[in-house]
């Protein structure tokens, strides 16, 4: 079976998520106390998978804000918490249709349920009651006289009422009120419930806390599984003894010490050798099991029987530590892949929740689970898992990313109204905050992507990179040179980005080089850029090395005339407000900057002229590149100033 959809409702921070899709995996992107973890919790309770919460309290799970209006708001006395949509498989069709006839199923698409004060769960079938009589009957092989006996009815209590009256039943009557007897309740849905029941996946559901104990003893282990008292950290060590074919029983009925010791390096070898398949962090270590007996000194209950101890071995280092005294990070990793690789030998069908996993991952450590999820995981269940990391949204899935907000608004009176989490399947959310880890991670694989050339010219922002294209472009269709397009631009943001940058990407073998603007505050930086070293000598250049001034920027490659034209054509300035080279000289400003004269003037135009931005003269010259192909001096002069710059940087090329 395969869940579709989700609803909850009614549970802690949550009124109404709202119904939203779930794929093979599904990412719940939010901030913390969003309510991410509520959604799981509510989800895991319609199938749980070993001991999990099953049953709702109205004056713990129901939201606070609303507990005293409770029957108020459900004046039936029940309200629901989750309903969710599942996609019946071939098995269950083939079962529902054996039983009550092909006609008689409606579609592919059930729902299950979870309330309150209801007991188990409440389930939709799409089985049409009046066709799956028929087929009853029909299936029955009645003569025409049996048949006679009562009339066809479209109910199934109908039919149960009508075989009783018969007078003198068949072989067949019998045979059929025996079939009906058997359905629970005398309902036809509720026997199609029962048909297919065990065919639905348990939710299994995994916290960041859940971690495996660092040592235990075993008889007191053994006489906590007697009490069902065993906690988590404890399961997961008897999921790896699983992991070798072993347990508690064994270990403890074990006499020889080399049997023992067998047994856990079995257990040890099969995980670690998994682990570091995906642990990328320190391929040295090595998890190992040291059975010993309990010493006095120890504190209870490890001062007597046997004690297995888990240890970590580091072979570069020569030394191994106490399992729980490594990181965090490697503690919940190797913890994670122990309760997995023992869902896969035992558990089965199940649906995997994840509440914030990795979260004291390093960001590489982040991938490197979101790539065990998608490789060892996936071909075998569905995945649902919460986060706001950048490092664990799948940016080659943003589609099955969903948005979780706690939602709150501002009504007609000024004042909040709480709507509660709520699930969106939009990514482009308002909310900054929440959108920040799938800017991030779509910001770091589109940067991945971007350095797709070699050869890399780091320049200052977009409309560096539009003006540069444009003056290329212009220069080429005079036979002249432009910029060797095995440059790939690149835009920092400034040179204070330069060299965070170059220790980043500078590993990727790229050949990097840096086009900066310089004003009299870059100067210092720019010097210091240089003297780092962490360029080569001559890959550090600036637009005053190229028009002969102390402070320039990308626009003061243009002459004056016709920079001022490009602009007054790109803000369509009315006559009384067109630019002159004049104005320029004019602008007192203190600075030489062609880009800081404009804005000046732009700040004492009228508010119905927009104010001046750095990308709309250069957006529209590369659409107007036809004003570069003049011959006035002014054009001759940009273009020589541009083509000195482009040999500069195409001489770099050949060294």
């Amino acid at each position: 079976m395969k869940l579709k959809k989700v609803r909850v409702q009614n549970f802690r921070s949550i009124e109404d998520t709202g119904e939203f899709s779930i794929d093979d995996l599904t990412c719940l992107v939010g901030k913390n106390e969003a309510g991410k973890t509520a959604i799981l919790q509510a989800l895991q309770s319609v199938f749980p998978h070993g001991k999990s919460q099953t049953e709702f309290d109205v004056g713990l799970d129901y939201p606070r804000r609303f507990v005293t209006k409770y029957d108020e708001r459900h004046p039936d006395g029940d309200a629901i918490v989750v309903w969710t949509q599942w996609e019946l498989d071939e098995i269950a069709k083939k079962l529902l249709a054996d039983e009550f006839g092909t006609s008689a199923l409606t579609g592919d698409l059930f729902h299950v349920s979870k309330y309150y004060n209801q007991s188990g769960t409440t389930w939709s079938l799409p089985i049409d009651e009046s066709k799956a009589v028929t087929n009853l009957i029909v299936q029955a092989q009645f003569t025409e006289e049996e048949k006679a006996e009562f009339k066809e009815p479209k109910r199934l209590l109908a039919l149960s009422a009508a075989l009783d009256a018969v007078s003198e039943p068949t072989e067949k009557h019998n045979a059929l009120k025996a079939r009906i007897a058997k359905y629970r309740d005398g309902n036809i849905i509720k026997h199609g419930i029962d048909l297919i029941h065990d065919l639905m996946p348990r939710f299994f559901y995994a916290s960041h806390y859940d971690r495996m104990s660092g040592q235990v003893s075993v008889d007191d282990l053994v006489q906590k599984q007697r009490e069902n008292s065993v906690d988590i950290g404890d399961e997961i060590f008897l999921s790896f003894l699983e992991l070798a074919g072993t347990s508690l029983d064994d270990l403890k009925d074990t006499r020889r010490h080399e049997d023992l010791v067998a047994k856990y390096e079995a257990a040890s070898n099969e995980i670690t050798e998994q682990i570091f398949t995906y642990w990328t962090q320190n391929d040295a270590l090595e998890v190992k099991l040291d059975p010993s007996q309990g010493r006095p000194e120890d504190p209870a209950p490890f001062n007597s029987g046997s004690v297995v101890r888990a240890r970590v071995w580091n072979a570069l280092h020569r030394a191994s530590v106490p399992f729980s005294e490594r990181s965090a990070g490697f503690v919940w990793f190797f913890s994670f892949l122990v309760q997995f690789a023992a869902i896969r030998k035992t558990a089965g069908n199940v649906i995997i929740l994840l509440d914030e996993p990795g979260l004291n991952l390093h960001g590489k450590a982040q991938a490197d689970l979101l790539r065990y999820i998608e490789n060892e995981l996936l071909p075998h269940h569905q995945v649902i898992y919460s986060t706001h990391s950048p490092f664990m949204v799948p940016a080659d899935r943003f589609m099955s990313v969903r948005i979780v907000e706690d939602v709150v608004t501002i009504n007609d009176k000024g004042k909040k109204d709480v709507m509660g989490t709520k699930v969106s399947e939009d990514v482009l959310v308002t909310d900054k905050d929440t959108l920040f880890p799938l800017q991030s991670a779509l910001g770091y694989d589109l940067t991945q992507s971007l350095f797709v050339g070699k050869h890399t010219l780091l320049v200052e922002g977009p409309s560096d990179i539009l003006y540069l294209q444009a003056l290329s472009e212009a220069l080429k269709r005079q036979k002249r040179e432009g910029l060797d397009p095995r440059w790939t631009l690149c835009p920092s943001g400034g040179i204070g980005n330069i060299r965070p940058f170059v220790a980043l990407f500078g590993s990727n073998a790229l050949d990097i080089a840096v086009l900066a603007d310089q004003t009299k505050s870059d100067a210092k930086k720019i010097e210091e850029l240089r003297k780092s070293e962490i360029l080569a000598t001559g890959r550090v250049m600036t637009i005053a090395n190229f028009i002969g001034k102390d402070e320039a920027d990308i626009e003061d490659i243009f002459d004056p005339e016709l920079f001022v034209e490009i602009v007054n054509k790109a803000y369509e300035l009315p006559k009384a407000h067109r630019l002159t080279a004049k104005k320029l000289v004019e602008a007192e400003e203190g600075t030489i900057r062609q880009v800081k004269l404009v804005e000046a003037i732009f700040r004492l135009m009228p508010d119905s002229i927009p104010m001046y931005d750095h990308f709309s003269p250069s957006a529209w010259l590369v659409k107007n590149i036809d004003i570069l192909s003049g011959d006035s001096e002014y054009v001759k002069v940009t273009l020589d100033r541009a083509e000195s710059l482009f040999k500069a940087f195409n001489k770099l090329l050949a060294q």
